[in-house]
């Protein structure tokens, strides 16, 4: 693993200027790597595509439904006891199910988005922004120094750093959802 100093631009040509300008500077070819990073949400890393197996907000939101449905339905179910007079046998079956119903609904409040932070903070902290990337994989804190110096020469932005394996101009364990640590 190697540090990987990495910045965003706009455009391509942009991006073609900066692997110029690092291949320049001594950094050799296999230890640069340029790509698109997709939108939050959309890096398809599930089978059924999108980033989570579901939304990091709603991770507490089925044990809330469920919670919430089994407090209606009981007092759904009371109220529509007294009912019996009236609406027969039916009534507590009814007001079970309107009450399991509205419960369910109300419970959805219990559901992270709505500002409340999750543990590892990952509803709080920005996500790395969309937009073309450029990675050079350094060394040393000289080559640290050069890289930076470049990238901010040529106006790149949220230029972050990071730990991993850039080879062969890939950078194989790059992970899009990872929080981006600003350089």
């Amino acid at each position: 693993m190697s540090t990987i100093i990495a910045g965003h631009f706009q455009l391509q040509d942009e991006i073609a200027d900066a692997r110029l300008a690092l291949l320049s500077a001594g950094f050799a070819a296999a230890r640069i790597s340029a790509f698109y990073v997709n939108p939050a949400g959309q890096h398809d890393m599930h089978e059924l595509g999108g980033d989570h197996d579901k939304s990091p907000g709603a991770r507490e939101s089925d044990e809330g439904v469920v919670k919430g449905g089994a407090t209606g339905a009981i007092a759904g179910a009371v109220i529509g006891s007294a009912t019996i007079p009236i609406a027969g046998p039916v009534g507590p079956v009814v007001g079970a199910l309107v009450g399991a119903h509205v419960g369910s609904l109300y419970s959805l409040h219990k559901m992270k988005e709505a500002g409340e932070p999750d543990e590892d903070g990952s509803n709080v902290q920005p996500p790395r922004k969309a937009g073309m990337l450029i990675a050079v994989a350094v060394d040393d804190t000289a080559q640290e120094d050069t890289a930076l110096d470049i990238l901010r020469r040529l106006h790149a932005v949220d230029i972050e750093r990071a730990e991993g394996t850039i080879s062969g101009g890939d950078w194989g364990d790059f992970n899009p959802n990872s929080l981006p640590v600003p350089a």
